[in-house]
């Protein structure tokens, strides 16, 4: 199984940015999706989740009702809208596949990993 995101750049505060993260491989269930991201000097956080269906998201508090996570399965592909950017937001972002169960707020819940897009935001 392979991620790959992209959509990362330098914009300015207020700016949008919408990130996509392709999935490709077998993956013989239905899961969750999760974005992360890890701020220059700090640890990786969580920043949002999406259910198979869509039904489910969760948001970090510091980007609700900015950043809005959706899905295509028929493109196996999960999609972060960022809205309103702040440069607190600045960090690579990192798309990860969670297929057993776990919190979707700990990165060891998640088995699948891409590499990550840097999103700059200047001031």
């Amino acid at each position: 199984v392979q991620l790959q995101a992209s959509g990362g750049g330098l914009v300015q505060a207020g700016d949008s940015l919408r990130l996509s993260c392709a999935v490709s491989g077998r993956i013989l269930s239905t899961y969750v999706m999760g974005w992360f991201r890890q701020p220059p000097g700090e640890e990786r956080e969580f920043v949002a989740a999406i259910g198979w269906t869509g039904d489910y998201t969760d948001y970090a508090d510091s980007v609700k009702g900015r950043f809005a996570v959706s899905r295509d399965n028929t493109k196996n592909t999960v999609y972060l809208q960022m809205n309103s950017l702040k440069p607190e937001d600045a960090a690579v972002y990192y798309c990860a596949v969670k297929v057993y169960s776990g919190s979707v707020y700990r990165m060891e819940s998640f088995t699948f990993w891409g590499r990550g897009t840097l999103v700059t935001v200047s001031s």
